[in-house]
């Protein structure tokens, strides 16, 4: 899911080295804190937070299909 996240942040930012994601899990669900450029911010988040949001489904998703509980912070 680590990977999977990396893989779709760099594709969307126009600084992919930027790109940062630690991993922490809390009560038993996985934490991915997704890191980017400042300039970058705008394009993960999107207009009213609809690609951070479609992002999160798509982590969410693949979660699931390994029985785990996972949700994506963007810092």
């Amino acid at each position: 899911m680590k990977d999977l996240l990396i893989l779709i942040a760099k594709q969307l930012v126009d600084k992919p080295d930027l790109v940062e994601v630690r991993e922490e899990e809390r009560d038993g669900v996985i934490v991915l804190c997704l890191k980017v450029g400042e300039e970058d911010m705008g394009k993960v988040i999107g207009k009213q937070g609809r690609i951070a949001r479609a992002i999160r489904t798509l982590v969410k998703a693949a979660a699931i299909h390994e029985e785990k509980r996972v949700t994506v912070e963007i810092i």
